[in-house]
């Protein structure tokens, strides 16, 4: 039987984020993935790092200066990859949110992030608001700017795990998990690779599979419980260009969510839905009825734009469940261990794409306890990211 330190599975940002730091960490990294790096949630996101603006409402100052920071530190590791933008928030007459809370969040969004350090939030003279790329006027009452940034999420993930394989991580893909054991000193993971069934000893097992690894009580011996989590579907539609060159953020008419409306390449992308999704992961596809919604609001704020739809696809988010609905929910990641004592397995639940390098540095000193000692080769917040060919 091979033998290995860690064991990841699952081929997502979250998963080679933790390839990184543990290889970064010194230790032996095997990665298992059933199909493709950024195959699932970490290449169908809303291609955003950012803090969470609208995460301050709901009180989540630590999460938005957290990810704030690691905004900052991405476009610093990753030029080429993340891409700083224009973002601006429109208010209209029946807004539901006022300028003077608008105004005062983005304070404290500038608060976060350093006054210094960033690009200051502002508002927009009305004289300047027929150069918005054809933002509907009728009714305007206000135009708010900030600054966030932009990447390829799945070319990001691509990126992240060619920095883990150069401090020595390894990847088996494709390859499929079936099973794994739970033992004092260590655990077996099963998994498939073609038709063959291979086994590989390792100390300890994070599971980075997101939508396909939050139910795993009979995959585990002994098993773990299910976890208190749910699948919630993100639609995003693509649309023909039509000169966008900043990012919006607006509300929906219809329930008053945040939507993105946003350059990417030479389309527009529009986005996101949060609906409950009680299929398997790999049946997702994007609803008629979600399609309609973001058309309908695309439509209403830029109604001189071209809404065809171009393409449209779906990603899924994993949610505390909850009576509130998704858009209100905590984005908090969580990182449940089989025995705080022991944590030989530890599973990554939610968590947002720009805060991944700090979610894997906890995983791995979270493993400090069942992994022996070792000497670090590399921090993960000095190492440049580069585009990967693979």
């Amino acid at each position: 039987m091979d033998k290995t330190e860690l064991v990841i599975l699952g081929g997502g940002i979250h998963g080679v984020g933790v390839a990184q730091a543990a290889a970064a960490a010194g230790y032996r990294v095997l990665l298992l993935e059933k199909s493709a790096l950024a195959a699932g949630t970490s290449s169908r996101s809303s291609k955003l790092i950012h803090g969470g603006l609208r995460y301050l409402e709901s009180g989540q100052f630590h999460l938005v200066r957290e990810n704030l920071r690691e905004r900052e530190l991405l476009l610093q590791l990753a030029p080429e990859l993340v891409h700083r933008t224009t973002f601006y928030i429109p208010l209209y007459q029946g807004s539901s949110r006022s300028p003077w809370m608008i105004r005062l969040g983005l304070w404290l969004y500038d608060l976060f992030a350093g006054l210094t350090k960033v690009p200051r939030s502002s508002r927009l003279a009305p004289a300047e608001w027929a150069s918005l790329s054809g933002l509907q006027t009728r009714g305007l009452k206000a135009v708010f700017s900030y600054s966030d940034a932009q990447t390829d999420d799945a070319a990001l993930t691509r990126a992240v795990m060619r920095s883990a394989r150069q401090l020595g991580a390894v990847i088996c893909c494709p390859a499929s998990f079936t099973s794994a054991a739970i033992y004092d000193d260590h655990c077996v993971v099963n998994y498939r690779v073609g038709d063959s069934e291979k086994s590989v000893q390792c100390l300890a097992i994070v599971n980075a599979m997101g939508p396909w690894g939050f139910r795993m009580a009979s995959r585990t011996t002994p098993p773990l419980p299910d976890y208190a989590y749910e699948c919630i579907e993100g639609t995003h539609i693509e649309c023909p260009g039509c000169g966008l060159t900043a990012a919006f953020y607006v509300e929906s008419p219809s329930d008053r969510r945040g939507v993105f409306i946003l350059p990417w390449g030479d389309r527009t992308l529009i986005g996101t839905t949060e609906t409950p999704y009680y299929g398997h992961p790999d049946q997702l596809a994007p609803t008629q009825a979600s399609i309609d919604y973001l058309q309908k609001i695309y439509q209403h704020y830029f109604p001189a734009h071209d809404t065809t739809v171009l393409d449209a696809w779906a990603g899924l988010r994993v949610l505390p469940k909850a009576s509130s609905l998704p858009f209100n929910r905590p984005r908090e990641t969580r990182i449940a261990v089989n025995d705080p004592n022991n944590p030989r397995f530890l599973s990554i639940l939610g968590g947002k794409l720009t805060g991944y390098r700090l979610t894997a540095e906890r995983v791995v000193q979270q493993l400090q306890k069942v992994l022996p000692k070792r000497t670090p080769i590399a921090d993960t917040a000095q190492l440049r990211l580069e585009p990967s060919d693979d």
